[in-house]
Order: C-alpha cells, then structure tokens, then sequence
C-alpha cells in the first residue's frame, strides 16, 4: 500500500519509522512545514518531502496518518477527504465536537474509511485488563501523570492525557458516559495542567481519572475493581496483576502476575489500520468513536469551567 505522513512531530515519526519496517507499503512521501523536519526525515529514511499539503496529496496515495497538532485535524482532514483517500488522524479526533462531527460526515459522504489513534487500546496490558474484567466490574481508576511537555501548545492536560483514559474507560467497561463531573487548574500556562475526573458510566460502573503535568516523573497505571477480582496494569512496562477476591475466612488473597509479551503499541495500531483497508472491514476505532470522547469533554469543560 502506498501511504503518506502529514506532520513530523514526535508522533508523526513513529508513524513515518512504523510504515517504512512494514513489507508490502510504501511511504511515498512525507509533508511538514518545518525545513528542518523534512530534512532529517529524507536524510534517515530516504522519503520524499514536501511543505505544502497539496502537492502530497497529487502522489498516489492509499492512506495518510495525520500527526499535526489538534488544531488542525479539522482542516486538514477535511482536505484528505475531499480527495478520497483514507485516514488515519491521532488523537483526539478535533478540537471540539462540531469540528469532530464535520470529518465524520465528510468522511461518510465520500465513502472514505476514518479511523482515531487512540493507542491505548493496542497497549497489550490494556487488551489483557479487558480480557480479565468480567460482568461483575464496579470501578476503574487511571492515574496518568508526567511532567509538562513543551511540545503540545494547542490543547491543556485533558484533551492530550485525558483523551486516552476517556477512551479507555468506554472500551474497557463496553459502555457510555451517564454522569460526568471534573475539577480542573491552570499553574504553568493557559491551559489546564490539572485534572481529576469522575464519571458513572450507563452499566453501573464508576470511573475516576487524576491527570497531570506537574508531576516530575511518568506514571500510567489503571486499576480494575470487581466482585470477584481486582486487577492492575503498569501501561509503561505492560506489567498486569490479577489478585483474588480478599477471602475474610482466612484474611488472605493470592496474586497472580499476568506475563506480556511486549509490543509497539503504534507498530499494532498501524497494522490494523492498513489490514482493514486491505480487507475492507470497519475500522477498528472508527471516527465515531472519536466523537464520544469529545463529546465527553465538552460535558467536563462545561463542568469544570
């Protein structure tokens, strides 16, 4: 297949190194505005560049993963879309719930396949918790933590932290939002670096996030309570505990350490991505998807403000 990376950043290299290990694609080229960027990525992976987006978009071009910042997905999907080819745009879908709904019907009109890089869902110690939670869950707790990250300019703590977890918490517990409630603050810049967020989702279970950029190192762990279990996952190592129910006949339970094999969450994302163009099945995060998580921070921006 014949693919295309639009924005260099941290994420559109992971992207940009992913695609040319694949056998069987092609990355026909690459497009950034920054000089710099191109460069380094044609000197290291032989690629063409281009600064402007529609002279990629003249190549022959099967899909595209969008990397830019948030602020531009709106634009520049739509502008993938009008020219009928399928993609692939990093999380979060847009900057807001018209901008997210304008691609997903663009998307429709054009019969073009969109999915939302929402990454955790291929982390394995993400797809192991979902494998061990059982109808009997009562709450999800996500602690995603780290220190402030330069690099994100357009958005605060809860649409590039948060995104995951609201993400996550739909695809592990199989439901949707019923209540949402979030504190919020600003220390280091104007948007938010602070977050809690508490939620019931419509099958009973409830959900907490603590989310941050003031914290000096990184921390991305989830934990699972259920009647029968309790489980947690250190998303970083891909480390998974399963303990037993707390047994008030002796005072004890028994763990049990889940092994991982270990995975490039991206490498995964990727693969399905490109597998379901080839097969031409739905995508495996679909825009709508994408769409409930920003509907989701609409009702804590609303909330929290």
């Amino acid at each position: 297949m014949k693919v295309a990376v639009i924005g260099l950043g941290w994420m559109g290299r992971i992207h940009l190194r992913n695609y040319t290990e694949m056998a069987d694609v092609e990355v026909v080229g690459v497009m950034d505005v920054d000089k710099e960027a191109r460069a380094q990525a044609q000197e290291q992976f032989g690629v063409a560049t281009f600064a402007d987006l529609d002279e990629l978009l003249k190549l022959d071009i099967d899909a595209v993963s969008v990397c830019v910042p948030t602020s531009l997905h709106h634009s520049v999907g739509l502008t993938i879309i009008d020219k009928g080819i399928d993609l692939l745009i990093e999380k979060p879908l847009a900057v807001d719930v018209q901008q997210g709904r304008d691609l997903v019907e663009a998307a429709k009109a054009k019969s073009v396949s969109l999915m939302v890089g929402h990454i955790e869902r291929y982390n394995p110690a993400v797809q192991r918790v979902k494998e061990l939670v059982g109808e009997d869950m009562i709450s999800i707790t996500i602690e995603r933590v780290g220190p402030y990250p330069p690099r994100i300019q357009d958005v605060g703590v809860i649409k590039d932290l948060g995104a995951h977890d609201l993400d996550m918490i739909r695809n592990i517990t199989g439901s949707e939002f019923k209540s949402l409630y979030a504190v919020k603050s600003s220390t280091l810049g104007k948007h938010e670096d602070t977050a809690l967020i508490t939620a019931e989702m419509e099958n009973g279970v409830l959900a907490n996030i603590s989310t941050n950029w003031v914290t000096p190192y990184k921390a991305r762990k989830v934990s699972v309570a259920c009647e029968s279990k309790y489980i947690s996952a250190n998303l970083i190592t891909q480390e998974v505990k399963e303990y037993s129910a707390f047994s008030t006949y002796d005072a004890a339970y028994s763990v049990r350490e889940w092994p991982l094999m270990f995975r490039e969450p991206v490498k995964t994302e990727l693969t399905d991505f490109l597998g379901a163009l080839r097969e031409g099945k739905p995508m495996p995060v679909s825009g709508e998807d994408g769409l409930r998580v920003l509907e989701a921070f609409e009702r804590i921006f609303e909330c929290a403000d």
